[in-house]
């Protein structure tokens, strides 16, 4: 997905990467990435746990604006199944 995202970049188009497996993002270095420490398969989150969902997303929203330099990975804390998910808006 990095490659990807580097060519898309390179348009003038901002991108931002949700990563699993941060050995491999770290290798691939994409232009923006959070990371959670979720089971494989799941970037978003829990199937149908849609307040996990926008929380995910809402991170990486707000991970697109706040990263400043390039290859940057944001570690977010959300911990699988132990959280309690509320909406929040971008910044």
């Amino acid at each position: 997905m990095g490659l990807i995202q580097r060519e898309i970049e390179k348009t003038g188009i901002c991108t931002i990467g949700i990563s699993i497996v941060r050995k491999f993002t770290e290798k691939v270095k994409p232009p923006r990435t959070i990371f959670l420490k979720w089971p494989f398969g799941h970037p978003l989150g829990e199937p149908f746990n849609k307040n996990q969902q926008r929380a995910v997303l809402m991170q990486a929203f707000n991970a697109l604006y706040g990263i400043k330099k390039p290859g940057e990975i944001i570690d977010v804390p959300f911990r699988w199944k132990k959280e309690k998910y509320t909406f929040t808006s971008i910044a």
